[in-house]
């Protein structure tokens, strides 16, 4: 193989290789476009090339339906409305379509001229040109869909009053079939042309594949408005004959429908990141929407003063202005009150955002000043241990000295229990102030709420509060660390001290159990109870009043049961005060060596 071979092989290799799916595309343009321009051109105008024609134009837009449909069922609902409304836009189309089958398969006669199912033909873009202001290519989450609905609506509302307006007087007030099909061939041409508009629009605001998508979408709407006015215009002139290579252009359009439903389908598209100050488009919808609140009193002026057309006429387009003034009214309102409604709701959710941020800068602050108590605290904690080992170490001395006296033991015996205690003390302060690593072990229940209870010891001097600590001999072990849990059991008696000053003191009731696999540890008190119960684990709530507390306490406690496989509720008593019950899964393995809470964090430090 030479060189020249070798370059063209390893070009075939790198080409991209059409899928099943667009080969599949490809083989049914062929077909059908190809075939219909044969038959169009090869057999002569007769029944035959009527139903022919008929036939075909219905298989083609029931292909853009269907195609159209494919992407109906994704997750993300305004991608869903999105082909939703396109496949009923070329559903309506095929519904006037078989209306004109109907006259000339079924019937076989000529479709009147005005054509009943022309209303149906003219307002099928609508629900089209209602799809484009979803923009399901773009991923913000703020675009009001509401909003869009009334927009929709009002626009339905505003094309239905321009066929009442400018088509129906030539079909039923003064009926001239030649000012009809004027009329009606360049209106519907202005609205097929906006939809053109609309897809070209969303095609340059957009990237990648749904870029892809909206040329296919643009191509499609482009080579339909033409198809449209070119098949109207023949129409009026009495050129048009069913299966004639006018409808050329509308089969492939449907076909071109329907293949951007599949490529979409195949594609799969993801929404994008657009910033809003990047989006130009977003305005379009209510343009539109505020043009046709407009141009309906305009046109009612124009009728009035300067139209020269018969009085019946002016009459009746009189009339329908109102009408559609009073409408249109109405969906205004509604408007009005939903985007009133969203922007209280839009109010509400930034002055909560802003409280949850004044509360975090309280809480970093406040988060500030601990760490700078915890260094102060560690460095004296230090200092007290340097004396503290000195006092220990001579009271030991003095306890094993044999020339004492019993008295004087006794005393240093004392001595040396106070230190030990106030070393255990300075212990298990450092312990729990310190950020350690998270490290589970098999720990004693009862021994970290002892732990807990001794640090809250200066909390409860001189409050008149009564602990009573019910303690099961036999509990199992549970995994966790010994940290995180001291911190959820102290929290606990925190609140539930701050909730016993509030009434003057009372009694705070630790109680624990094993529930089958589970470890319970209820604590209860005497207060007033929790006002609000289900809300107290949300970040920031708190009903202590401002410098008492932050709100994060409980709701850092619920996390910690989450990550530990437990659970933690809290409820009110019949009997006046509130219950916070935590449940740990037990171990069942059996444990013979157990550290304490104290000893584990301390080997951590």
């Amino acid at each position: 193989m030479n060189t020249q071979e070798t370059a063209v092989a390893r070009f075939l290799s790198r080409a991209p290789r059409l899928s099943a799916t667009s080969w599949g595309l490809v083989a049914g343009w062929a077909l059908i476009v190809g075939g219909y321009c044969v038959v169009s051109l090869t057999v002569a105008p007769g029944r035959g090339l009527t139903a022919f024609g008929d036939i075909f134009q219905c298989l083609a837009a029931l292909f853009a339906c269907l195609g159209l449909l494919m992407n109906a069922s994704l997750p993300e609902k305004r991608t869903r409305l999105f082909w939703l409304l396109l496949a009923l836009g070329c559903f309506a189309w095929l519904v006037g379509q078989s209306l004109w089958t109907y006259f000339e398969v079924v019937l076989r006669k000529d479709t009147p001229d005005p054509f009943i199912g022309d209303v149906i033909l003219f307002l099928h873009p609508v629900p089209m040109i209602g799809a484009l202001a979803l923009k399901p290519h773009d991923r913000r989450e703020d675009l009001n869909v509401r909003t869009g609905y009334l927009d929709f609506s009002l626009l339905l509302v505003w094309w239905v009053y321009l066929y009442l307006f400018v088509v129906i007087p030539w079909q039923y007030i003064t009926p001239n079939v030649s000012t009809y099909g004027l009329m009606y061939d360049h209106l519907a041409a202005a609205e097929n042309m906006l939809l053109a508009v609309g897809f070209a629009m969303l095609m340059t605001r957009s990237r990648g594949k749904w870029r892809e998508v909206y040329a296919h979408s643009f191509s499609a709407s482009l080579l339909y408005a033409a198809g449209s006015y070119i098949t109207n215009r023949a129409i009026t002139r009495q050129d048009y004959y069913t299966g004639s290579v006018f409808d050329l252009p509308l089969v492939a359009s449907f076909i071109w429908f329907g293949t951007a439903g599949f490529v979409a389908y195949a594609l799969k598209p993801q929404r994008e990141a657009i910033r809003a100050e990047d989006d130009k488009s977003k305005q379009w919808p209510s343009f539109l929407a505020k043009a046709a609140v407009f141009s309906i009193p305009l046109m009612a002026l124009w009728t009035l003063w300067f139209s020269s057309n018969p009085a019946a006429v002016r009459t009746f387009r009189f009339g329908v202005t109102q009408v559609a003034a009073l409408v249109v009214a109405l969906l205004i309102f509604s408007r009005q009150r939903l985007v009133d409604h969203d922007r209280i709701r839009l109010l509400e959710r930034a002055r909560e955002s802003f409280d949850n941020l004044k509360h975090v800068q309280e809480q970093m602050i406040q988060t500030e000043k601990l760490v700078s108590l915890g260094q102060l605290a560690a460095g004296a904690a230090h200092e007290i241990n340097n004396p503290l080992a000195g006092i220990l170490g001579y009271s030991d001395l003095l306890v094993d000295d044999p020339e004492l006296g019993q008295r004087q033991r006794i005393v240093a015996d004392k001595i040396r229990t106070l230190a030990r205690r106030i070393k255990t003390l300075v212990t298990s302060l450092l312990s729990f102030a310190r950020r350690v690593p998270s490290e589970k072990t098999h720990l004693e229940i009862n021994q970290v709420i002892a732990t807990a209870l001794h640090l809250s010891n200066l909390d409860l001097r001189g409050r008149h509060i009564e602990v009573e600590s019910q303690p099961s001999p036999e509990l199992p072990v549970v995994r966790g660390d010994a940290n995180q849990i001291l911190q959820v059991f102290f929290n606990l008696i925190s609140n539930a001290v701050d909730a016993l000053e509030e009434v003057g003191g009372g009694k705070l009731m630790i109680r624990t159990w094993q529930n089958g696999s589970k470890i319970m540890v209820q604590f209860s008190d005497t207060g007033a109870g929790i006002k609000f119960p289900h809300q107290v684990f949300d970040p920031f709530f708190t009903t202590k009043p401002v410098g008492k507390g932050t709100g994060l306490g409980l709701s850092i406690c619920y996390g910690i049961m989450q990550e530990h496989g437990g659970k933690i509720e809290c409820f009110n008593r019949p009997e006046g005060g509130a219950t916070f019950l935590v449940e740990f899964p037990a171990e069942t393995e059996d444990i013979y060596s157990l550290e304490s809470p104290i000893e584990a964090t301390s080997k951590s430090n």
